[in-house]
Formats: C-alpha cells, sequence, structure tokens
C-alpha cells in the first residue's frame, strides 16, 4: 500500500492531487473512475473540490488493483466489487443457511458445511437474498 508523506493522519481526507499522486494515477483517470463507479463518493465542496475520505482511497486502491494489476475491463471491475460488496454485506446480515442446504446423498462428493469454503457460503447466501427480493418485487 501507498503511504502518504504529506504530514497529515492516515485518517485524513485527501485531495484528489493527494490522492492521486500516492498512488500513482492521473487525476482525470480518478474523476472517470467517480462515474464508471457508483460507490466512489468523494465528499464535494464548495467549486466542486473533491476529498476522498478513507474508505474512498480504499476502494481506489482496489480499484486500481482489479483494473491495473489483475487486468479486469472497468465492466469487469465493477462486477467484481459488486459481488464482493454483496458477499460481504450477506455474511454479516443473512442468517444462517438452513441445515437442510447441505442434505447427504450418500455420494463422497456431496458438499458439506465443513467442505464448503466461507466465500463460496457468502456468495450463495447473498444469491438467495437476491432471488428472495426479486420474488417479493
Amino acid at each position: 500500500m501507498a503511504e502518504f508523506e504529506d504530514g497529515k493522519d492516515q485518517g485524513a481526507l485527501r485531495t484528489i492531487g493527494e490522492l492521486g499522486e500516492a498512488l500513482g494515477i492521473k487525476t482525470h483517470v480518478l474523476r472517470y473512475w467517480e462515474d464508471q463507479f457508483p460507490q466512489l463518493k468523494p465528499l464535494k465542496r464548495s467549486g466542486g473540490r473533491r476529498y476522498y475520505r478513507p474508505e474512498d482511497v480504499a476502494l481506489v486502491r482496489e480499484i486500481d488493483r482489479l483494473v491495473n494489476r489483475d487486468g479486469y475491463t472497468l465492466r469487469g471491475a465493477r462486477t467484481a466489487l459488486k459481488d464482493f460488496g454483496s458477499a460481504v454485506e450477506a455474511s454479516v446480515e443473512a442468517p444462517p443457511a438452513p441445515a437442510t442446504l447441505f442434505e447427504p446423498t450418500g455420494r463422497a462428493e456431496s458438499p458439506t458445511a465443513e467442505t464448503v469454503s466461507p466465500e463460496v457460503i457468502a456468495r450463495l447466501r447473498a444469491i438467495r437474498t437476491r432471488l428472495a427480493e426479486a420474488l417479493t418485487a
């Protein structure tokens, strides 16, 4: 992670110039990402001056990693961030999966709560939540 070397506290608000310089991202790219990623909403003060909160900085770092290091397209990065956010929300807010979800079928390769990763369970819960919301809409 890039550290800010401006003498400010790590939790301080950053201008677009400070953020761009610290992460090596041009300011016009950061402004473009604001249009492309709805989650990225820095504070805007009079005159349209942008101030990035620590959570905005973390999101920009994640976008930068996905797009510039992992080779995602902007569309793919948007999807990855949406799924990531949904999985985190689901793992925190969704009730535990019913025990019947992993009923043994007699085959050795049947999934059990012990053999399924927490990430897969979180993603399944997110899907279940989305389906329930779609059915009630």
